[in-house]
């Protein structure tokens, strides 16, 4: 079974989210996916809106963290992993220039929530779950990703997903502006939603879309220093407890080293 699958219907995709028996947590071949599919989809005149949902229920469940070990054992593979594999699809989904819909149900967490929030409309059921709760495995959200979050929450609700990790509810994530409605049948009303965005000018969406990018506040990148010092958490003890905890099935025991 494909693991990034796309149907068309007229001038709307649906990009759906496939990692059977895990909650859809994106693995690596997924995050390469996600970009060679929204370079692709932009690509196509023909599209006028794009929704993005998840296989059997659920949105997905962040990063794929049992490969962890292979992907992003260390520093130089943790680098890359996150300014590369991630930003590459978070980028990819941000600039594509059709407007895209997360049609959330079931768990959005870590990198699942992070792909919602790519996205420029967010609609989910009442019983969806959202967080980011990697402080339990030992590391920061990198700079990149954190910059998404940041300009869509701000900085008051960014650190408050952060620093308690907590898995929330659809009404606390609609509160914290994270979502644009709650609804009972999200497919249904993502398919309303895209077909008003379809009725309208595509060449006026994708310029709205533009324009609004353009003229959002953009922070200046980090120095090298700077992000050597971001990823300087794949040399701690706490993040290789934090992952060798969650794959254990217990409780970790951090000591701030």
């Amino acid at each position: 079974m494909e693991k990034i699958r796309i149907d068309k219907d007229g001038v709307i995709a649906m990009v759906t989210l496939s990692n059977p028996g895990k909650l859809n947590a994106i693995d690596i071949s997924m995050w390469h996916g996600l970009a060679e599919t929204f370079h692709a989809l932009s690509a196509d005149e023909s599209l006028r809106c794009i929704i993005v949902t998840g296989a059997e229920g659920n949105f997905a469940a962040g990063a794929d963290i049992e490969e962890f070990s292979s992907v992003r054992s260390s520093y130089a593979q943790g680098v890359d992993y996150h300014t590369k594999s991630i930003a590459r699809a978070l980028d990819a989904i941000a600039r594509c220039v059709h407007p895209t819909i997360a049609a959330i149900e079931g768990v959005c967490v870590g990198g699942g929530l992070e792909i919602a929030s790519a996205c420029d409309l967010r609609i989910a059921s009442p019983a969806s779950r959202f967080g980011i709760p990697i402080n339990r495995l030992g590391f920061p959200l990198a700079p990149g990703e954190l910059q998404g979050l940041l300009q869509l929450v701000g900085k008051a609700v960014a650190l408050e997903i952060l620093l308690e990790g907590r898995v929330f509810d659809a009404a606390e994530a609609k509160e914290k502006g994270l979502l644009h409605r709650v609804v009972d049948d999200v497919p249904a009303e993502a398919r309303q939603t895209a077909q008003r965005i379809a009725q309208g000018a595509p060449l006026a969406a994708r310029m709205n879309k533009k324009l609004a990018r353009r003229l959002s506040p953009e922070v200046a990148p980090l120095t090298e220093e700077e992000l050597r010092d971001a990823f300087s958490f794949f040399h701690s003890g706490d993040y290789r407890e934090g992952v060798r905890a969650f794959l254990e099935k217990r409780k970790p025991e951090f000591n701030g080293q």
